[in-house]
């Protein structure tokens, strides 16, 4: 398959174009023109670039690029460039439109897995969207949500635990979603659910009488490159594999 044509479809099926990041969305590096095998993974980082080219990958595919605005870790970027350019692989990267894509991204995906219903868009970050609310199907205890998240992404999660005790209704922003807390609060959620949190965090939960569920940044991000993964091996009859390398945070 032509590099261009996969890079093409996913630039249009994301729309990396129309979504204002840090990250710069698209295509990273370019390797070769002709693509066999494509890797997938959370984080553009050596380990990940190693096994891509023992595996014989022609592309990696990441939630977490390379290149920022604005730059850091200079030395970093050079190795990682010559080690892609040497080896003749491309990267691409799609960071927020990853997120928060109505069918392929982390948060609809957290969404299906949790069943979660009566979706509505949630998380305001820089005057867009990027998470959901709704409810989930059938009310449980705040308990066997954390043991359901924990088996299903493969987890250990952080709880604060200052809010009601049986959940309906959950928020969700994957990775570093933190942010959303008071919104969450706010719009009276049951319960609001995320990657990572902050040790400043913790008191502005308690008074606000929310839980909060830090399932891993790493673990609530694997999602979307999966899906991704999925629709281009249907798309282009194309050989797939997802890399795990977890962060364990």
């Amino acid at each position: 398959m032509k590099l261009n044509t996969i890079i093409k479809f996913l630039n249009k099926e994301l729309k990396v174009s129309k979504i204002k990041d840090s990250s710069k969305n698209g295509l990273q590096v370019k390797g070769k023109n002709e693509v066999t095998k494509i890797a997938f993974g959370v984080d553009a980082c050596m380990e990940l670039f190693e096994k891509a080219k023992t595996n014989k990958c022609d592309l990696v595919i990441v939630h977490h690029g390379i290149l920022w605005k604005p730059q850091k870790r200079e030395e970093l970027l050079k190795k990682r460039i010559s080690f892609l350019k040497k080896n003749k692989i491309s990267l691409y990267a799609a960071h927020l439109p990853l997120d928060l894509h109505a069918k392929y991204g982390n948060n609809a995906e957290l969404c299906r897995i949790l069943g979660v219903k009566k979706i509505k868009k949630f998380g305001a970050y820089h005057g867009v969207s990027i998470g959901n609310s709704g409810e989930i199907k059938k009310q449980t205890t705040l308990s066997s949500l954390v043991k359901e998240i924990n088996t299903k992404l493969k987890t250990s999660s952080i709880v604060l635990n200052f809010g009601k005790q049986k959940i309906k209704t959950l928020g969700i922003v994957s990775g570093g979603g933190a942010y959303a807390i008071e919104e969450a609060a706010k719009k009276k959620l049951d319960c609001f659910l995320t990657g990572e949190i902050k040790h400043s965090n913790h008191h502005v939960t308690k008074e606000l009488k929310i839980n909060v569920i830090a399932a891993g940044h790493y673990a609530t991000e694997t999602l979307g490159v999966k899906a991704l993964a999925g629709l281009l091996k249907q798309k282009f009859k194309i050989s797939t594999e997802f890399i795990d390398v977890p962060t364990r945070l």
